[in-house]
């Protein structure tokens, strides 16, 4: 089935990307930008909905005044201002938070006359130069790129975050006015949970329960139960459940890029499938700007010149993440599961420029030594083996 295939797109795909997640459509938005020649582009999604039925946020300092330029289309809303709340600290951070969902996402790219979108479309073999569809189509380009999203890889040992969001209707204000990034005073359950929330108008509120735990298993109704509660609790009587929407993010402990690479494909990737996302929070969209950025300043590429790229950004990216994933390791493995919000909460007390550097994954080496100046808030003798990341244990496929 074909989404949307503009008029005027005519010849050959330049660039094919499997999968219409959030990697390709920020690639393709970017792709498109400016005056100058856009590719043509071809994406090719199994399911019927492209780009899923998901939520992503951003601070707004993860971005300069272009890229927003090129990713305002996509916007589903913003904030000036964004909180946290502990059981011992509760702060206000003026720095703007915007968020992108799955529909703005779908007529942002929708309504690109140089991208079409294939959905219900299987594929059997991806190639540097050429896509083999289950249908017996193949269909070519210069240069392929692949984005279904997270795989399984014996090159990072991983945790996970996990959580289920409702957006509701309530039937009185519920009083929310920006968004609160982490509420940790709610009861501890299978690792560090907290409670995201996102007002979008006086009624309607995203109630997302998020844990970061050790296993990836989801058990999406006792969550909904808690949602229902949490709820309950702040006197929202919910008037209509309008979108659900639930996953599973990595959470990085340690990283072998060798064997990262020996166990990913031979055409070059991008997003979750490439490892870039930042490696504590899960968050993929500020990685995803910068890939794109970064191939669109290169463009025109092929799939060769395209991989031997994205190999040395995600080289420079896995040094930058170290420090994040020492951080993982004294969260999930030094902290009880009980005690891991205290990591958050001391976190919490830095700078706003240390706190937002973080998030945007430019963390400076001074931001190293606040973050870890003071008292651990775990015991010493189960930090000290978080020092070092470990090697992965299993051969190179």
């Amino acid at each position: 089935m074909t989404l949307q295939l503009a008029a005027n797109q005519q010849g050959a795909p330049e660039l094919i990307i499997v999968g219409a997640g959030l990697a390709a459509a920020i690639l393709a938005l970017r792709l498109s930008h400016g005056r100058g020649p856009r590719p043509r582009i071809l994406i090719l999604e199994q399911d019927s909905a492209p780009f899923g039925d998901k939520t992503w946020s951003m601070q707004a300092t993860d971005t300069n005044q272009y890229d927003r330029e090129w990713l305002s289309k996509a916007i589903f809303a913003e904030w000036p201002s964004q909180s946290v709340q502990f059981e011992a600290l509760n702060r206000v951070l003026d720095t703007g938070y915007a968020s992108i969902n799955s529909s703005t996402l779908r007529h942002a790219v929708g309504g690109l006359d140089n991208v079409e979108m294939r959905t219900d479309t299987s594929v059997t073999k991806v190639m540097s130069d050429a896509v083999h569809l289950a249908t017996g189509e193949i269909v070519t380009a210069p240069c392929v790129l692949d984005a279904r999203g997270h795989a399984p890889n014996a090159g990072m040992d991983l945790a996970y975050q996990k959580f289920v969001g409702w957006t509701v209707d309530t039937v009185a204000p519920h009083g929310v006015e920006a968004p609160v990034i982490m509420d940790g005073t709610v009861e501890q359950i299978d690792g560090f949970r907290f409670v995201y929330l996102l007002p979008f108008s006086e009624t309607r509120i995203l109630i997302e329960d998020t844990r970061y735990a050790d296993g990836a298993a989801l058990d999406e109704a006792s969550i909904e139960a808690t949602i229902k509660s949490y709820a309950a609790e702040k006197g929202w009587e919910i008037k209509e459940i309008v979108h659900r929407e639930a996953g599973v993010l990595p959470i990085a402990l340690a990283y072998d890029r060798r064997k990262f690479r020996a166990n990913a494909g031979a055409c070059p990737s991008v997003g979750m499938r490439a490892g870039l996302f930042h490696s504590t929070t899960g968050y993929s969209l500020p990685d995803a700007i910068r890939v794109a950025n970064l191939v669109a300043d290169a463009w025109p590429l092929n799939s060769d010149a395209l991989a031997a790229m994205l190999r040395r950004h995600a080289r420079k990216r896995a040094r930058v993440q170290m420090f994040y994933r020492f951080l993982n390791r004294m969260l999930f493995k030094a902290a009880e599961p009980h005690r891991r919000h205290l990591v958050m909460q001391k976190f919490y007390r830095l700078p706003r420029e240390t706190i937002e550097r973080f998030y945007a994954g430019r963390t400076t080496l001074f931001d190293v030594l606040r973050i870890l100046s003071g008292e651990p808030p775990v015991p010493i003798l189960r930090a000290l083996p978080c020092i070092l990341e470990p090697p992965i244990k299993g051969a190179v496929k």
